[in-house]
């Protein structure tokens, strides 16, 4: 039987951002820290993160994943950094027969990229909860991510947190490292945008979001850091409330975006 809304786990988007965020206390890792401590504690943490874009569908499924260092030109703090959390073959298998009749392949090999840890060890940072990443399929349309997060949303109800991690502005080739530039205008224009289509209750644009033009062009480039929101989407719900954790944009072109579903 369904779990009642008061028991139901929230689900998240954090635009995580730079991995110096991991190391960091900034408002960006202060309110995904509040987030954590705002929630029940999950009984796991299924993530979509932007860097494991694969071709097909794959979940970890392994008992200890590792942390991976999926970067490079950071201080050796960065990559001494570890995120030891559980996995859980057991949930696995659940998400496995959840997006039946799709082909999900129970993946021992990946562990935890810089998309989530960096971002859990703020919000958990115990690493006591078991954690499990599902892939990204490149091959796959926008509509194909939406539609997998309706099918997740049964989780909820089992006390996991659904957690996408991206920026749904992410543009590295034309970002800028300065404290005191301004967002480029199509970076500003586009993620309100996004807020804009958050507010209104409308994922359909969000799924569409190329329709919006030059500043969606500029602001995804590559759609692997956008598509994550659209897993958070799809596991909302009519009665849960939409809120937003944190915003901004830094670096002229990398937004900060994050949102909390049903907390």
């Amino acid at each position: 039987m369904p779990a009642n809304k008061s028991s139901r786990m929230p689900a998240a988007f954090i635009g995580h951002g730079s991995p110096m965020n991991a190391l960091e206390t900034n408002r960006y890792s202060q309110a995904w820290q509040a987030f954590g401590r705002s929630i029940p504690k999950p009984t796991a943490v299924l993530a979509i993160s932007a860097h494991w874009y694969t071709r097909g569908v794959r979940v970890t499924a392994m008992e200890k994943p590792k942390t991976i260092h999926d970067f490079g030109g950071f201080p050796q703090a960065l990559f001494d950094m570890q995120y030891p959390a559980p996995g859980d073959r057991k949930l696995a298998t659940r998400v496995k027969e959840l997006l039946k009749p799709l082909d999900v392949q129970l993946d021992t090999q990946w562990g935890l990229d810089h998309g989530t840890w960096s971002v859990l060890v703020h919000m958990f940072p115990n690493a006591d909860i078991p954690v499990l990443q599902l892939s990204i399929d490149g091959s796959q349309p926008a509509q194909f991510h939406y539609d997998i997060g309706k099918k997740l949303t049964a989780l909820r109800d089992e006390g996991v947190l659904i957690l996408g991690s991206g920026d749904v502005v992410h543009n590295l080739g034309l970002m800028q490292r300065s404290d005191q530039a301004p967002a480029y205008d199509w970076a500003t224009q586009f993620n309100d945008h996004v807020n804009d289509c958050l507010a209104r209750r409308d994922p359909q644009s969000l799924i569409n979001y190329e329709s919006f033009g030059e500043a969606a062009r500029l602001s995804i480039p590559t759609a692997e850091h956008y598509l994550p929101l659209l897993y958070v989407l799809g596991a909302q719900r009519d009665d849960d409330a939409l809120s937003i954790l944190v915003d901004g944009i830094d670096l002229r072109s990398i937004s900060m975006l994050s949102i909390g579903i049903g907390a």
